[in-house]
């Protein structure tokens, strides 16, 4: 089968389309004909090396310290259809359309992978029917990311919600979700996708260059900083009483401070890892199937063009997501 490459940590060039044998499912797998995959930031990262410094070594032991191993793929989520079944699968049966989160099994940029039906890291549930396979391999990792975090926060009509990063995979997400729970939405972004922010229902967009949203007097409700790149300090003093911060992206001394702060303030700091699990990809599902919300692509390359792909999410200019074309049949 066609599979990418990662050859070296670094640029988008370290990946390079080759083959690879086949996966067989275990008893408790799946195996999946990948129709299409993604390009998320946690992929560019790891490809890259760019994560945070109290991750590089346990990520490194796992990838490989000096070289990544020659059996990891990445691709983090993907969509297709199941080919075969391990005997002790009931959940999916060959010939269903799914989509999925793999977790640091990662596998998406090849023609075949293989997922545990069930898992505490991977997720797997029945494609959205109303979407491309491209579309519905956007879904997973961002789509559970937004969704966890504005479900804890427990989002109320009228309420102002604040995203930072509004115009990436779960900015756009999260942007959509905030909306379906009838909250005022000011999203903060670059000047280029202010407009495309606009068009997808932010009621108010901030050009993050011209503009710092923790002084520009306003407060509220829920700030969710998808990026990671906000002052905490000025951001506790941006949120009304009673306010939530989101923080995906928190390290070891925003989760402390988060926990200092939940504890002896009205204001509460949301911290990760979301939770993967199959309940919430299915309430996805159903969000895009009934149309309230709507998986965003700004490029889909095919999979042979996947370095062209990991360089222009590399950019920054990207507007919701990349999608990857694997297989069309």
């Amino acid at each position: 089968m066609k599979a990418v490459k990662w050859t070296q940590y670094g640029p988008p060039e370290g990946l390079q389309l080759g083959e690879a044998e086949k996966p067989t499912p275990k008893d408790n797998e799946v195996l999946v004909k990948i129709h299409a995959a993604s390009v998320t930031a946690g992929d560019c990262e790891i490809r890259a090396s760019n994560v945070p410094a109290w991750l590089w070594l346990p990520i490194r032991l796992f990838t490989g310290l000096t070289k990544p191993r020659k059996n990891i793929t990445l691709g983090q989520e993907l969509a297709g259809e199941v080919e075969a079944v391990g005997k002790g699968v009931t959940e999916f049966k060959v010939g269903d359309a799914v989509f999925a989160a793999t977790g640091f099994s990662f596998g998406g940029y090849a023609e075949y992978v293989c997922l545990p039906a069930e898992s505490d890291d991977s997720v797997l549930a029945s494609k959205p029917s109303n979407v491309s396979y491209e579309e519905a391999a956007v879904v997973p990792v961002a789509g559970l990311e937004a969704l966890h975090f504005l479900s804890a926060a427990h989002i109320q009509r009228g309420e102002s919600v604040l995203i930072l990063g509004a115009g990436g995979s779960i900015g756009t997400f999260g942007l959509q979700l905030a909306r379906h729970h009838g909250a005022e939405v000011t999203a903060v972004d670059s000047a280029g996708k202010l407009d495309f922010l606009r068009s997808i229902g932010a009621d108010q967009v901030i050009d993050y260059a011209q503009e710092d949203f923790t002084r520009n007097g306003q407060q509220y409700d829920v700030i969710f900083d998808v990026i990671g790149k906000s002052h905490y300090a000025r951001s506790l003093q941006a949120l009304k009483p009673g306010g939530r911060y989101l923080l995906p992206n928190a390290g070891p001394a925003e989760m402390l401070r988060g926990r200092w702060t939940s504890l002896t303030s009205d204001k509460k700091i949301i911290v990760g890892p979301a939770r993967r699990n199959p309940a919430d990809l299915n309430r996805l599902k159903e969000l895009i199937e009934a149309g309230t919300i709507k998986p965003v692509i700004d490029q889909i390359y095919p999979l042979e063009q996947i370095a062209a792909a990991h360089r222009y999410a590399d950019s920054g200019q990207k507007q919701g997501n990349i999608a990857i074309t694997v297989s069309s049949g």
